[in-house]
């Protein structure tokens, strides 16, 4: 019995109306900054790695300018085809961690330009100036096509997977 001034409380089902859902869609704001935070450390450890492995087949000096500086990347000179094939690899790992983390196809490609748009805004604050490189941009609008259809169609084959719903011996009833 509810007492004078107070409110009926309202509760929501998990699944709306006779179709249902796969997976009900709550706003997780935490769940979604930590997978941001998460991707863009996958981003740019991964890229560290595939920078230092190139970069130790043809000796080049490691700095954060083949990261962020828009004159690294160019197809005239060794050390930027290099990077430029690390940034590729980079695309690949990240979508791994996609499919590892985020798991969902349709969310692919959210957090694939997510983790570009703020590598695009680290770029612009250690340059102190928007990329005006043509290669960068094409570097980067590849890297984004890739992660983002590898780590969907990851996500889809895992979503996709048949569900067995009974292994075990029939029952005769």
């Amino acid at each position: 019995m509810r007492r004078a001034g107070q409110k009926r409380r309202r509760t929501v089902p998990c699944s709306v109306g006779m179709a249902g859902h796969f997976r009900s869609f709550i706003w997780d704001p935490v769940l979604i900054l930590s997978q941001i935070v998460l991707m863009q450390c996958i981003y740019y450890s991964f890229l560290g790695l595939w920078l230092a492995g190139v970069d130790g087949l043809v000796q080049i000096n490691r700095s954060l300018d083949q990261i962020f500086s828009y004159e690294v990347l160019g197809f005239t000179t060794t050390q930027g085809v290099l990077s430029m094939m690390a940034f590729i690899l980079n695309s690949l790992t990240c979508a791994l961690g996609l499919w590892f983390f985020i798991r969902r196809g349709k969310q692919c490609l959210d957090f694939t330009v997510t983790v570009h748009f703020f590598h695009m805004i680290g770029c612009w604050v250690y340059n102190s100036r928007l990329p005006a490189a043509l290669s960068w941009w094409l570097v980067n609008v590849a890297c984004i096509a890739l992660m983002a259809v590898t780590g969907e169609y990851l996500c889809m084959r895992t979503e996709l997977r048949a569900i067995p719903v009974n292994t075990g011996p029939k029952a005769n009833l």
